[in-house]
């Protein structure tokens, strides 16, 4: 496939005018020690449960919205009963399911910043559940609007999922700064023109946002078009 040509700054200098970033392993992490500690005592590897419930004939149904997180924590046990038994299972997909996360804050301050300039929208493949963990973490107003797989029911890196972004962002595609820890989701969004950021850790994003991650005169705030559904 031939790379698509890198966009062109406008007349602010910027090569995009949106920002489309991905939540987990960006944004939030999870901490996965009291699942390790499940697993050590049940005698399998670290990453068992991992391994086969983030498998995508067990994980995708869950992140287009087609069966609940606890319909997901039964299709982990299934996968373990067998080695540890039922009981032991069932808990193992359970820490899975309830593993503690938390934001990291200085992502969070930089795409503060970044909205200050330009719209927001997070792209995320996630659990019917995303709305109340965006509670928890403090942040239902850190964006312009969310696009969660669960809801718009396509996934990441299927096209269709950018393109609705794209869209909510009120902004050409190819006027789009799109995050992500996955390469495979920062190939799909080249492929539409996206200006693209791979994810590694905290200066990969304030790199990739140059100025928008100085903090705005004014603090002036941007309109967003909301296409479909309110956020």
């Amino acid at each position: 496939m031939t790379p698509a040509p890198a966009p062109s700054p406008d007349s602010t200098g910027r090569a995009f005018d949106a920002v489309l970033c991905d939540l987990d392993n960006v944004i939030r992490f999870y901490d996965t020690a009291p699942l390790a500690g499940l697993e050590r005592a049940a005698g399998l590897p670290e990453g068992t449960t991992t391994d086969i419930g983030y498998a995508p004939e067990i994980d995708l149904p869950l992140l287009l919205g087609r069966i609940t997180p606890d319909a997901w924590v039964e299709s982990i046990a299934a996968g373990l009963t067998e080695r540890v038994g039922a009981e032991r299972a069932r808990e193992l997909g359970r820490a899975l399911a309830d593993a503690p996360f938390r934001a990291d804050e200085e992502v969070v301050s930089l795409l503060r910043r970044a909205r200050a300039h330009v719209p927001l929208v997070l792209v995320t493949n996630a659990t019917l559940r995303l709305d109340a963990d965006l509670a928890l973490l403090g942040l239902t107003d850190l964006a312009d609007a969310v696009v969660s797989s669960a809801v718009e029911q396509v996934a990441k890196p299927d096209p269709a999922i950018y393109r609705i972004a794209a869209e909510r962002a009120g902004v050409p595609m190819e006027r789009c700064l799109f995050v992500d820890d996955r390469q495979e989701n920062i190939d799909a969004a080249a492929a539409l023109g996206m200006t693209t950021a791979l994810y590694r850790e905290a200066e990969d994003l304030r790199r990739a946002l140059g100025p928008c991650a100085e903090k705005a005169a004014g603090g002036a705030a941007v309109e967003v078009q909301r296409a479909g559904r309110e956020m």
